[in-house]
């Protein structure tokens, strides 16, 4: 276990408010206490912020790759592991493995992975996100349309079985392939249901939210729009207080002034959260990779099918708190709870995604430009970059 030690010299953001003059105490793998920075015990080893800001960790809920692994191609623990260090990298200090659509046996491989990554404690690994294969193929995406198919009793025995063994547990489903007595039991059996790849009206998105779905995902990508006489999933995702939507803000997927529309309207207690949906690319210089036999292309920070169909994202969490802070102007307390205490909340994940007592000791130093000095992950650094040299000189 990490020996105690504080932060101190930071400009702490706990998730509610910025505090000076304060010290980040942490204990093992938890935070023990915010304190004055002229009443640290004795003794207590410091980590010098030299001035920086302190920030929850990252919380990614939709990662499908990263370092040049697609979980996809690489169900293991490894996978799962160089797919945790690479978005370490970029502030996420948790994050949800993410398989697309695929076959069984992939699926199956996939959990397995999970299970043994959960019992390995692999740093920055906090659960699954099953996106498919249950989907529509009206809004396949870039889903494999051939793997697609509805839920059986099987496939419903297979999660059940499954819950609670992995860690946090997400299934994106469509309507048109689950029944909503199926959602009513995986949200009995731990897991958070959300909707999408979807072409449901918003009657039908009514009824599975009362089933129990909790989450949309990758708001206004792969789902039925708003228009004005039919709400779609948009409409009752962002009307319903039970509902958390990830978005993914590279500026490709959403248009900003939509994105700032959506954030207006949004009702709650449900949030919009910053998801990635990340490939392979992330922390390399990748120019193309292969998911289910088709080539993805990267280009100008895009990723594409052949046809021009996005294929994920090519951005990391820290730039997609830049992209709502500096594009779309929230405040940078706003921005970073899109990436941590929002996220954290929508998984019910009460001890991370804010730095007070008890919670998790997962936390970034960012300079004042907001570029990334360090993480932190259950009090260990698990990313460090030294000050940038200034080469103008």
């Amino acid at each position: 276990m990490p020996a105690p030690f504080a932060v101190t010299r930071g400009r702490i953001f706990d998730g509610s408010t910025f505090v000076d003059g304060q010290a980040l105490i942490v204990e093992g793998v938890r935070i023990a206490a915010i304190v004055p920075a002229d009443q640290l015990p004795a003794g207590t080893a410091e980590v010098d912020a030299k001035g920086m800001i302190v920030s929850p960790g990252f919380i990614d809920l939709q990662v499908n790759g990263g370092g040049g692994v697609l979980f996809n191609n690489d169900p293991s623990v490894a996978g799962i592991r160089t797919i945790c260090g690479a978005h370490a990298r970029f502030g996420t200090t948790a994050l949800m493995a993410t398989l697309i659509t695929d076959t069984p046996e992939v699926g199956a491989a996939a959990i397995a992975a999970g299970i043994e990554a959960h019992r390995q404690k692999v740093p920055g690994f906090l659960g699954l996100h099953l996106e498919g294969p249950h989907l529509s193929v009206a809004r396949k995406g870039t889903h494999d349309p051939s793997l697609i198919r509805p839920m059986a009793a099987t496939d419903l025995a297979r999660l059940i079985g499954a819950a609670g063994l992995f860690g946090e547990a997400i299934v994106t489903i469509a309507p048109e392939s689950v029944s909503a007595e199926q959602v009513a039991r995986l949200v009995e059996a731990g897991y958070v249901v959300s909707l999408g790849h979807t072409d449901t009206k918003a009657a039908t998105a009514a009824a599975y939210i009362a089933a129990g779905a909790s989450m949309a995902t990758h708001l206004f990508n792969a789902m039925s729009q708003m228009a004005n006489r039919e709400a779609g999933l948009v409409g009752a995702a962002l009307a319903s207080g039970q509902i958390s939507c990830g978005l993914i803000a590279d500026g490709f997927h959403v248009a900003p002034t939509v994105m700032q529309v959506a954030l207006r309207a949004k009702q709650g207690p449900g949030r919009i959260f910053l998801v990635t949906d990340a490939m392979s690319t992330i922390g390399t210089d990748q120019t193309s990779f292969e998911l289910n036999g088709r080539q993805v292309y990267r280009e100008g920070g895009r990723l594409t099918l052949a046809d021009g169909t996005l294929a994920g994202a090519d951005i990391d969490m820290l730039s997609c708190v830049l992209f709502v802070h500096q594009q779309l102007g929230l405040p940078l307390g706003e921005a970073i709870n899109m990436a941590s205490l929002y996220p954290a909340g929508a998984v019910g994940c009460a001890s991370k995604g804010q730095l007070t007592a008890g919670m998790d000791a997962d936390f970034l130093l960012l300079r004042s430009d907001l570029s990334l000095a360090a993480t932190y992950i259950g009090g260990v650094c698990a990313y460090h970059q030294s000050e940038p040299t200034n080469t103008d000189q």
